[in-house]
């Protein structure tokens, strides 16, 4: 996930929505700024992976990568809360950037359908 796009700015939409984050003295503006031009790999998009891909959404991460090969079940739907019903049988990368970008169009998800093993990272 490369760092060569730099935002300086952020929307309307963004300033509405972080509203909060721009009043607390600890974030304000350049924070919020901070988290826009910021990149996350969530490894995984299951039992925890599922919560935080929301919460960084929810946050303003720029960039969001996120790595799974497996599917959607019924299963996952009671504690793997980034899935819905009607996302049973996808891939939990594919649900899971609907789900984000329908929350905050604001984040750019980058997803990835493979295992990370020892051999790859080699």
């Amino acid at each position: 996930m490369s760092k060569d796009i730099k935002f300086n700015f952020l929307n309307s939409d963004e300033e509405e929505r972080y509203q909060k984050h721009l009043t607390l003295k600890e974030i304000g503006y350049e924070g919020q700024l901070n988290l826009k031009n910021s990149s996350v790999l969530c490894i995984g998009a299951g039992g925890l992976g599922s919560s935080v891909l929301l919460y960084l959404a929810a946050a303003g991460i720029g960039r969001i990568g996120i790595v799974d090969n497996d599917q959607v079940e019924k299963s996952n739907l009671q504690r793997q809360i980034i899935h819905e019903t009607n996302t049973i049988g996808n891939l939990k990368i594919d649900s899971a950037q609907d789900r984000i970008k329908k929350f905050n169009p604001n984040c750019e998800i980058l997803t990835f359908s493979e295992r990370i093993n020892p051999k790859k990272c080699s």
